[in-house]
């Protein structure tokens, strides 16, 4: 067998596992507090963290992992991933909003940690092995696992929601027991030196290097893309989700505690007043008070979609449309699409009779309809930006000097899911029309508002994409000429006539089980790897 596959099938073993892992705590943390009646602001503002920790990790992990190599790295943030699960099982339902949200801002912190030291792994290994052509068993392995590793995590959203419904203690549990499985694989399968760089390793001070115009534009951009998504998707929609009809709570509506349907979907027999409440009135009403499975269901569906669909962009969107390889033009052409499903999504949330008159087979043919069409337009945008980011840095003399490309998605997520918990909280405003009961904020108005937010979002995304110097080829679509080229395309030969010093300068040279190899730290396959 050749040597070089070990290394790499163990360290996509680990990273796969963990992928289920990442997606399920989010799932489990946002669930279990909905039920515990904390607002869409409360729960956002225990993801900060996590957040947070992937801007500064993001810049950090690399270097760790050239000074004491892929293993280390890939050990240590397991070991945070236990600890991050274990610190959950701490959680009483006796304590306090203020401590609990400061208990568990502080456990996704190092989930946060663990996902961007485990990601080191998952990142280089498209690169870990160098196949000599395409049709290789290799090559074909390398290109299933960065396919299917977002739907990993979709399917971790969907477990989660799973588990959580039987048992908080067992989905946690459930949870570790993934990772204990991957640990032996990278504590006795990898060589320590792995990953350990032959030559002098990067500096923070290289890291914030500015002096390429095109992929600080193309950063600055990914940031409100990133946010376009999230100010509707991490809180917002799955509170929606679960939240019950405004107009089936309140004395009107009388109840049975032992009798599960004497309550509409998402609503509680409270069996000190008899009659049907809201779950968490700080998490809204107007919903289709879906269980959390279904829930799950509709999120991880997204992502398991949206990682489809980005690895097969080339093949099946931007190739047949005369769009690869793709520049700036065509990633403005893709950024103003993207606007479409969430502007749509608010005005028919805002002003449809499907919402507006609680028709709740319409409502849920709406909703999966705008998550299926943004899941393969945002798709598609996210495969431009990671090709994007490889040709814009091949100038570069280190290619980590894209540490603020890589801030740029974690910051965007943070500004989204924060300004999202604000909106959904407050933008509603109270439901006044239920008598004898305050049901809490109108959900639909706040999701509406979210959607809003999302489209400007994307707005500015595409727009601040036409600053990029980048319009040699113009743009087409099939066989029509959008945009002419303003510059002969014969220029692009003398870019690859400088690839192979640039490539040289943006690698590291990896020493393990008697292999070397490189690898790239700038792949376009790679860096998407944990955007769904």
């Amino acid at each position: 067998s050749d040597p070089k596959l070990r290394p790499f099938v163990i360290i996509s073993i680990t990273y796969l596992l963990f992928t289920v892992t990442d997606g399920a705590i989010r799932m489990i943390v946002l669930l279990h507090a909905y039920n515990k009646s904390f607002s869409a602001l409360e729960v956002a503002t225990m993801f900060t963290m996590y957040e947070l920790a992937g801007v500064f990790t993001n810049l950090a992990a690399g270097m760790m992992g050239a000074r004491w190599g892929i293993r280390l790295t890939l050990i240590a943030g397991l070991c945070l991933q236990i600890f991050s699960y274990g610190l959950l099982f701490g959680w009483k339902d006796d304590w306090s909003k203020e401590t609990a949200i400061i208990y568990v801002t502080i456990a996704q912190m190092f989930a946060g940690i663990a996902k961007d030291l485990t990601k080191l792994g998952g990142k280089t290994v498209t690169k870990l092995v160098t196949p000599e052509g395409k049709d290789t068993r290799l090559f074909r392995l390398v290109s299933l696992l960065t396919g299917w590793k977002n739907s990993l995590k979709g399917v971790g959203y969907f477990l989660g929601s799973a588990l959580l419904e039987v048992s908080y203690p067992l989905a946690l549990g459930f949870m570790i027991g993934l990772i204990v499985i991957a640990m032996p694989f990278a504590v006795f399968g990898l060589d320590k030196d792995l990953g350990t760089a032959k030559k002098q390793n990067s500096s923070l001070k290289e890291i914030f290097v500015f002096d390429n115009f095109n992929l600080n534009v193309l950063s600055l951009a990914r940031l409100f893309l990133f946010a376009s998504r999230d100010f509707w998707f991490e809180v917002p929609l799955p509170f929606y989700l679960r939240s019950p009809d405004c107009q089936t709570l309140g004395p009107d509506f009388s109840c049975t505690p032992d009798d599960d349907g004497s309550c509409t979907r998402g609503a509680l027999c409270d069996p000190s007043l008899d009659y049907c409440t809201n779950v968490n009135p700080g998490g809204g009403c107007g919903g289709p008070g879906l269980d959390r499975v279904v829930v799950g269901a509709f999120l991880g569906g997204y992502i398991i979609l949206y990682g489809q669909v980005q690895s097969w962009t080339p093949q099946l969107v931007t190739g047949p449309l005369n769009q690869t390889p793709p520049n700036k033009m065509t990633e403005v052409f893709w950024g103003m699409i993207n606007c479409y499903p969430t502007m749509i999504a608010a005005l028919v949330v805002y002003a449809s009779d499907a919402f507006r008159q609680y028709q709740l087979t319409s409502m849920i043919t709406w909703l999966v309809i705008i998550i299926v069409s943004f899941a393969v337009i945002f798709a598609i945008n996210s495969s431009i930006h990671s090709f994007l980011v490889v040709k814009y840095a091949k100038a570069d003399k280190v290619a980590v000097s894209v540490g603020f490309y890589y801030m740029s998605n974690a910051l965007g997520r943070l500004m989204g899911t924060l300004g999202s918990g604000f909106l959904y909280t407050y933008a509603g405003g109270s439901v006044e029309n239920v008598p004898g009961y305050d049901p809490g904020t109108d959900g639909r108005l706040g999701l509406a508002a979210c959607f809003l937010a999302g489209t400007i979002s994307s707005l500015l995304a595409a727009v601040i994409t036409i600053w990029i110097k980048d319009e040699a080829s113009g743009l087409k679509c099939g066989n029509w000429t959008i945009v002419d080229a303003k510059e002969p395309i014969e220029e692009d030969s003398n870019q690859e006539g400088d690839q192979e010093p640039q490539q040289e300068s943006s690698s590291l040279i990896v020493a393990g089980n008697g292999v070397t190899s490189e690898i790239q730290l700038v792949e376009s396959q790679n860096l998407d790897q944990d955007r769904g």
